[in-house]
């Protein structure tokens, strides 16, 4: 592709981590952020990329990574945060700061920086999941803001994963019988090869693409089996 320089922000563990060490194999030149800077200055060790420890809902470490991140091919958003649990308990301040990093940052450092590939780790709960209604709304406004992108003739890719084995879990039971959690390196695989391949979206594993494509045809039968399955 010509394209060598990607900013990949979540980089500290997860996805993130797994997407950056792919990357790296493949011989791109990368800005790694997340909050662990221990973690992170280790991968940048591993992967010979530059750290930047961010909180990115901050603003001067907002600008701290737009001005490391200035000229990237590609940049990847793989920070993010989640919550599950009944929406009524749900503290407005936790709202306010999912919508913040999950959606809002994608959007501002997207608009700073305007490579011409970006890549969204969004997740399979577009189609609504219970006990996740706002992270679910997140990642949902993650694939429309990422489709529209496309008509600015940004190449855009997003990844929507099932459960993943992250830290996301950690602390939570994961109890649902479909689907099974899947490897980070996984998710990462399928998000690099998808944007070398210039595709727009892809599921993993693949056969979420069937819950998505019944949910768009036939979004009351969708949920009906939602609700009686899980």
């Amino acid at each position: 592709m010509g394209m060598n320089h990607a900013l990949v922000t979540g980089a500290s563990s997860g996805i993130g981590a797994a997407t950056a060490l792919r990357l790296a194999a493949d011989g791109w030149n990368l800005v790694l952020t997340g909050r662990d800077r221990r973690r992170l200055e280790e991968l940048a060790d591993r992967t010979g990329g530059r750290a930047v420890a961010a909180d990115l809902t901050d603003d001067d470490a907002l600008r701290q990574v737009i001005d490391a991140g200035r000229g990237v091919d590609l940049l990847v958003h793989s920070a993010g945060i989640g919550w599950a649990g009944p929406f009524a308990e749900m503290e407005p301040d936790r709202i306010d700061r999912l919508v913040e990093l999950n959606l809002t940052v994608p959007m501002r450092l997207t608009r700073a920086l305007l490579p011409p590939r970006v890549a969204f780790v969004a997740s399979v709960a577009v189609v609504g999941v219970r006990d996740e209604d706002v992270y679910a709304a997140t990642k949902a406004g993650l694939r429309t803001f990422a489709a529209s992108l496309r008509y600015r003739g940004i190449t855009t890719t997003a990844v929507f994963p099932g459960a993943v084995r992250t830290p996301f879990f950690h602390g939570r039971t994961y109890d649902r019988r479909f689907p099974r959690m899947v490897e980070p390196e996984r998710v990462a695989d399928a998000l690099v090869d998808a944007v070398l391949r210039g595709r727009a979206e892809v599921f993993v594993p693949r056969w979420l693409t069937v819950a998505d494509r019944l949910h768009g045809a036939l979004p009351a039968t969708f949920h009906h089996l939602a609700r009686r399955f899980g």
